[in-house]
């Protein structure tokens, strides 16, 4: 009678009251598999949509000759002040010069200077937008490290409160005595 009562309950190798259960309740388990195989494909898309590409000779080299033009502006710039001080006569006869230059050449300059420089903000924006997003993926694997150190470091206080309760070693008789004090 109650072999017939377990398979009536619990069917043929099927656990019937489970799967009862799961019809008003959804399985815990497979929805975290559900969400951890969603979150990984995620991931791996971001991870080959921001993915940056190898660069070649020519573009470290093209990349290293960017980087010149803002260096080269503040140092020549100090350089004219430095020669104004050195020789005046020969920083103001120079200076005549550049007063001779046309208006719409020092426009199309300050153009050239202004798209030169926004453009470069523009390309380091970009690249910052990158290294988030390849930082972005190693977060999964920083939150389970965190919840790992805290796991440990919560279990000196269950060590301690087991030899409190008397189901451990000795209890401390120092940390008995600073309890006691608080």
């Amino acid at each position: 009678m109650i072999e017939g009562l377990f398979r009536l309950l619990f069917g043929g190798g099927r656990n019937t009251v489970k799967e009862t259960v799961e019809v008003f309740r959804e399985n815990a388990e497979a929805s975290a598999l559900r969400d951890f195989g969603l979150r990984g494909d995620a991931l791996d898309q971001f991870g080959r949509e921001f993915a940056a590409p190898a660069q070649g000779l020519f573009d470290r080299i093209m990349d290293g000759v960017n980087r010149l033009p803002r260096p080269a502006l503040a140092l020549g710039t100090l350089g004219l002040f430095i020669a104004a001080m050195v020789d005046p006569i020969w920083f103001a006869a120079r200076m005549q010069g550049i007063a001779l230059v046309p208006e719409p050449l020092w426009w199309l300059l300050g153009v050239i200077v202004s798209f030169y420089f926004g453009a470069r903000h523009q390309m380091k924006g970009q690249a910052f937008q990158r290294s988030i997003a390849q930082t972005m993926l190693n977060a999964a694997t920083v939150t389970s490290n965190i919840s790992a150190l805290q796991a440990l470091s919560q279990e000196p206080a269950a060590l301690a409160d087991k030899d409190e309760g008397g189901q451990g070693a000795q209890t401390n008789a120092a940390l008995a005595e600073w309890r006691a004090q608080k």
